[in-house]
């Protein structure tokens, strides 16, 4: 399509207007600017920063604030605004493309679906009701929520792989800004829903070299994953997947168990009781950098936590949570981390059973979950590669609270991830 005259166009030119070329626009209130790319022709357009252009970009992919853009601006004593990388890569023919030569994914927004729009009942529920995009596809995704629906690790009461599928359903009521931090984590950060992991209900072993390798697979594509599972022993694989052959990298964990144990049942060391076990031998992680929290209830010999303790975890059982308060805990775990690489893991069950119901293994005397929340909050400004959230057990709570305060729990997460993904990008 041949190039416009300098000035405003419509929603239809502007999608339209496409010469194959990598091209970034700075809309500025009332004023022309143009940007020059590598090889790339001289453009121009004039947009009020809320008016077409923008509502053109909305639907485009990769659409995302670009620091650069802003600091620019400020160089030419103009207030901040917003730059946007139209395609992130010079086309390539291919199939699947439309009339006006855009593929499905660069037509693709990666922000949820309002219930403004559709209402929250309707529709093909996603996490969030983010897009669906497959691995394979996932080019401009940062970060990535996956559900991994196994509980082939469970000791007690089964049921959390049916955890993600809940998960999904409960979290069309999620929405696009955190009132207590005012993060926005959807424009922060492209983030998706990959879909569920292939697992083997019949077999542990299969199933963890399968969640291993999907998350090889993410890791390759720069995803930062945000996982629903499944039981606690899917973080072993996880973090099989996101450390790979790297250095060890630090935790914070929130439990009502450490899930340090040795063994099962006679030397059966694959459990929902043994993942970080397990993770530490494999020098997945660095106990010396480990951090749980809220841990709590009867124990079977003590084992557990007297191996953790003995190779540097810090373990803060809830009397001390409860005693020192939610600042004093989370900045003495955030001093052990760092600026460390650090996974969180969040088992449903560090909640009290009393607004948590539907969990396998629950114990009484737990967080609640205004004290969970605060707690994710300060992560902030952490070095974060990922997350999970994990042991939510559906037909243990009929009601569906129980999933309701564990995507709740992944908004937090995910608030922290995309300000984590955001750091790095700025960097």
């Amino acid at each position: 399509m041949a190039q416009p005259a300098v000035g405003r166009m419509t929603v239809a030119e502007f999608l339209a207007w496409d010469d194959g070329t990598e091209q970034r626009y700075e809309p500025i209130d009332g004023r022309p600017v143009a940007m020059n790319p590598p090889g790339g022709p001289h453009r121009t357009i004039t947009a009020n920063a809320t008016g077409v252009a923008l509502a053109a970009l909305r639907d485009r992919p990769s659409c995302r604030p670009e620091n650069e853009a802003g600091i620019s601006r400020r160089r030419r004593g103009l207030p901040p605004t917003f730059a946007f990388d139209l395609c992130p890569r010079a086309r390539q023919p291919s199939a699947g493309r439309d009339r006006e030569g855009a593929t499905m994914a660069e037509r693709r927004s990666y922000l949820p679906v309002s219930g403004m729009e559709l209402p929250r009942f309707a529709g093909i529920p996603t996490f969030m009701r983010l897009p669906h995009v497959p691995v394979e596809e996932a080019d401009d995704v940062q970060i990535g929520l996956i559900g991994v629906p196994w509980d082939g690790g469970t000791t007690n009461r089964p049921g959390p792989r049916h955890g993600p599928r809940q998960l999904r359903d409960a979290s069309t009521m999620i929405r696009l800004l955190n009132q207590a931090t005012r993060l926005r984590p959807f424009h922060m950060a492209r983030c998706a829903d990959l879909g569920d992991c292939p697992v083997n209900p019949a077999d542990v072993q299969d199933s963890l070299q399968r969640v291993s390798a999907f998350y090889g697979r993410v890791r390759a594509k720069g995803i930062v994953p945000m996982t629903a599972g499944g039981d606690h022993l899917v973080s072993l694989p996880v973090l099989r997947g996101l450390v790979g052959h790297g250095a060890p990298v630090a935790m914070i964990h929130f439990d009502a168990h450490t899930d340090f144990y040795d063994s099962y049942f006679g030397g059966f060391r694959f459990t929902h009781g043994t993942p970080f076990r397990r993770a530490a031998e494999e020098g997945l992680i660095d106990t010396s950098r480990v951090v749980q929290i809220g841990i709590r209830g009867s124990a079977y010999d003590g084992e557990d936590v007297e191996w953790a303790r003995a190779h540097g975890v810090r373990i803060f059982m809830i009397e001390e949570v409860m005693d020192k308060g939610v600042d004093a805990v989370m900045a003495e775990a955030r001093a052990i981390v760092g600026d460390q690489l650090t996974y969180v893991s969040f088992d449903i069950d560090s909640i009290d059973p009393s607004q948590a119901p539907g969990t396998g293994t629950p114990e009484i005397g737990g967080l609640t979950t205004h004290m969970a929340q605060r707690m994710i909050r300060k992560l902030q400004g952490l070095n974060l590669i990922g997350a999970d959230l994990v042991e939510v057990s559906p037909p243990f709570d009929p009601s569906g609270m129980t999933a309701w305060v564990g995507v709740n729990i992944m908004f937090e997460l995910l608030c922290v991830l995309a300000d984590a993904v955001q750091r790095r990008s700025a960097a």
